[in-house]
């Protein structure tokens, strides 16, 4: 199997590494958090009323929902219940890479497809990867580290394509994109959905995320999953997170507003970067990139070196946060710029 080691040690600085939310949560979260009683926590967790409010919120029946500890344990807990030794399973690269490391687990074998040119979602090349063998595909919509998406177009033909897999589409970044599959969850009963908390909702840290699907098959995945998998505290303070509209309206309009500040500032320079649909831009800096990183690092801000994921040679994540803080990271990246004379020296793809 391979290994998953996020740079998750020495994080002190403007946090533009890990898609987090550099805000905070809501304050209605954190005055739930401290009007928490011990009671509280001496207690198991109760999941399903919670569960039922988080379903109304997106729109979704009880049984078409289930709420987990993060999207991490939504892909791992769908890979156990329909993968075994001798599946496949196809992903679109590059990706969220716990797609594999969790398929990898069931001793199913994973088929990898490359994205297209400009990281254009590779939907032929899938389709012929298919096989009676494929169990399960994962797709990111918008993707990470690329920002790219997959047309409703290209996902209904995937899904009538392969009725016998399950089809996850990642919607952790839906909130900065604001299009969703949730109204087909009905039609295609292969269709699942993940969403998480821990972006523009700022609860990275209680780990809660979301995974939707057809009733009847949300009901075996259900039997998978850990009855007290998302800790009583979380599940307090998720009920004020999701009541909080204008919190999270504000925030992912500083974001959006900032991306496109960013993205200009990337065409000005003549950086080549890939026009996202998330709260991150990916970028090609060169064979400079470990200086970029240590450079921004210096100066207090964290960035991602992404130069290992398939066909991002080169290649550094930033996301983005308020527009105090994107103020600050575009004056720091012009100085670093001018320093690395990085300005110009390779193709700008933000027209594209």
């Amino acid at each position: 199997m391979k290994e998953y080691h996020p740079p998750l040690s020495g994080r002190d600085g403007l946090r533009l590494d890990f898609n987090e939310n550099t805000s905070g949560c809501s304050p209605r979260v954190m005055a739930k958090l401290h009007a928490i009683v011990e009671d509280q926590l001496t207690r198991y967790p109760e999941r399903e009323l919670v569960e039922q409010k988080v379903a109304a919120f997106f729109g979704v029946q009880p049984s078409q929902l289930l709420l987990t500890n993060g999207v991490d344990e939504a892909i791992h807990v769908l890979c156990e219940t329909f993968l075994e030794s001798g599946d496949e399973v196809i992903i679109p690269v590059p990706t969220f890479s716990m797609y594999e490391l969790y398929a990898q687990q069931t001793g199913a074998t994973v088929i990898t497809v490359q994205a297209g040119a400009d990281f254009a979602f590779p939907a032929a090349a899938l389709l012929s990867a298919m096989s009676p063998r494929t169990k399960m595909i994962a797709i990111a919509s918008p993707n990470n580290p690329t920002g790219a998406v997959i047309s409703h177009k290209d996902l209904v033909t995937i899904l009538k394509a392969a009725p016998q897999a399950a089809v996850l589409l990642d919607e952790a970044y839906y909130d900065f994109y604001g299009v969703t599959i949730i109204p087909e969850l009905s039609r295609f009963p292969n269709l699942f959905i993940a969403r998480t908390f821990s972006k523009a909702y700022g609860l990275a840290g209680f780990r809660v995320g979301v995974l939707m699907g057809n009733a009847a098959e949300m009901k075996l995945v259900r039997k998978v999953s850990s009855p007290y998998n998302v800790n009583g505290v979380a599940l307090a303070c998720l009920e004020e997170a999701i009541g909080d509209s204008d919190y999270i309206a504000d925030y992912v309009s500083q974001v959006l507003d900032g991306r496109r500040r960013l993205e200009t500032e990337l065409r000005t320079l003549g950086i080549s970067f890939w026009p996202s649909e998330a709260n991150f831009v990916l970028m090609r800096i060169g064979e400079k990139r470990l200086e970029f990183v240590k450079a921004m690092r210096e100066r207090g801000i964290l960035v991602r070196d992404r130069n290992s994921d398939p066909g991002c040679t080169g290649c550094v994540r930033i996301s983005l946060g308020t527009l105090e803080q994107t103020a600050t990271l575009i004056n720091v990246l012009q100085e670093i710029c001018g320093e690395l004379m990085l300005s110009g020296t390779v193709d700008a793809r933000g027209t594209k």
